[in-house]
């Protein structure tokens, strides 16, 4: 058992800090935002992360799990983890304020040497840096390692506990040891590299996904023109080992804090040493023209949408979390209300932060009363509820059942059962007809 200190109760750190007390590790989590911390200390989560809730009330009842807004009471942990924001700014370079404040307070705060863990996500030389910068305040010896997280929002209790790699970065030995150590109940394969290549990987990784994102939402695009389903294309391309099934699921873009601010802040990093890093520059690109898809379909379905009463279902940037960061429901709502439309929106988890950017916007209960009345609608999350919605409720409640979805949750042989206009991505459309055969459009 060691003794750990994280600094920073977001996703990462929350997740990391629970995870850890739960194989058996005494951890005190910080963060400088009292009301979050009286949250915590009461057993509650401020994020929505599914089984998270009861496994931090398990571990406060275990002694394991505490939590504190006061740098003392971390003075003598053996590791300390850094997972505090670095959020984009205007340029696309990561903001680093918060990381060298967090260090500031840890070099005044700790009482003997210590291994320092930066779990944030930071630019190529930031963490030697970061060791110089915390040295220079402390006469104790300070131990640098990269940990970069791999964690999906609504999924990173499973990540933590059954990911595919650990990622060292260290120049010293004996912290290399020691994180592997905290780590080694979770038995996941660890990687141990040098510092930079830690910090990298973590950019690499997302920028590729992305990447993957966009190129499979470009060929979406050239199916629609030439007749072909980007479904089967996406499927033929997958069953090649080399390439891969996951990640090429066309849709209306990528969103989250991870993706997009990471393929802007690898961008930046690449300009800072003159290099043209052309192809993630398209993938942005692709990835802003994709979240408009949605409403430049409606448009050329409807003409005008003054005054239409448009259905957004799903919020969130993916489900399972409430987080609106960077979600494509942002763009498109944005979008609808400069044009005039009429929106009322449902999502399970994301309506409480989404009420407070759109106030024009009517939120409904559920998604049945979403529904009800619509002129069109539009899938833009693909929760459960929402993907498992039998297409006859919007024959049902709709004025006229017109769907755009944007995850392409339903298959073209079901709709075609019913009568309705389907417009998805990368697929035919299908319109609307009384008779028995329902026509394709191109």
């Amino acid at each position: 058992m060691k003794k750990i200190a994280v600094v920073g109760t977001g996703y990462v750190g929350l997740v990391t800090g629970v995870g850890l007390s739960h194989i058996g590790h005494e951890v005190t989590c910080l963060d400088i935002d009292p009301v979050k911390i009286d949250l915590l200390q009461k057993g509650r989560s401020p994020i929505y992360e599914e089984s998270l809730e009861p496994m931090i009330q398990e571990n406060q009842k275990q002694k394991r799990l505490s939590f504190t807004s006061e740098y003392e009471d971390i003075q003598d942990a053996e590791i300390v983890l850094i997972a505090v924001g670095t959020p984009q700014q205007q340029d696309g370079s990561a903001n680093l304020t918060y990381i060298f404040q967090a260090a500031e307070r840890i070099a005044k705060t700790i009482n003997h040497d210590v291994t320092v863990v930066v779990k944030s996500t930071v630019p190529v030389g930031t963490c030697q840096r970061l060791r110089n910068y915390i040295q220079d305040r402390t006469p104790f010896s300070i131990r640098m390692v990269s940990n970069p997280e791999f964690l999906r929002e609504g999924n990173a209790l499973k990540d933590l506990f059954e990911g595919d790699r650990i990622v060292i970065g260290s120049g010293n030995p004996e912290a290399t040891q020691q994180v592997m150590e905290m780590y080694s109940p979770f038995d996941i394969p660890m990687m141990t590299t040098d510092l930079a290549s830690a910090e990298l990987i973590k950019y690499a990784s997302n920028a590729f996904l992305a990447t993957k994102i966009s190129f499979i939402n470009e060929i979406s695009s050239i199916c629609e023109k030439v007749g072909a389903n980007v479904e089967a294309v996406a499927k033929g391309m997958g069953m090649d080992r080399r390439i891969g099934s996951s990640f090429l699921q066309a849709g209306i873009g990528y969103g989250g804090s991870c993706f997009p601010k990471d393929t802007k802040a690898l961008v930046q990093m690449a300009g800072n040493v003159e290099h043209q890093f052309d192809l993630l520059e398209s993938v942005i690109h692709v990835n802003n023209k994709q979240q408009n898809k949605l409403v430049d379909q409606m448009k050329e379905r409807c003409g005008s949408l003054v005054g239409k009463r448009i259905t957004i279902l799903g919020l969130a940037f993916k489900p399972g979390t409430d987080d609106l960061r960077e979600a494509p429901s942002l763009v498109i709502i944005d979008r609808l209300l400069r044009e005039g439309a009429l929106i009322t929106a449902y999502d399970p988890a994301a309506m409480p932060r989404a009420k407070e950017l759109f106030p024009a916007v009517t939120f409904a209960s559920n998604v049945k009363e979403a529904l009800m009345g619509a002129e069109l609608a539009a899938i833009v999350t693909e929760w459960e509820e929402i993907k498992e919605l039998p297409l006859s409720h919007y024959e049902e409640s709709m004025e006229e059942a017109i769907l755009f979805d944007g995850r392409n949750c339903y298959s073209l042989e079901e709709v075609m059962e019913h009568n309705m206009e389907y417009y998805s991505v990368g697929r035919p459309a299908i319109g609307h007809t009384k008779s028995a055969t329902l026509t394709h459009k191109a």
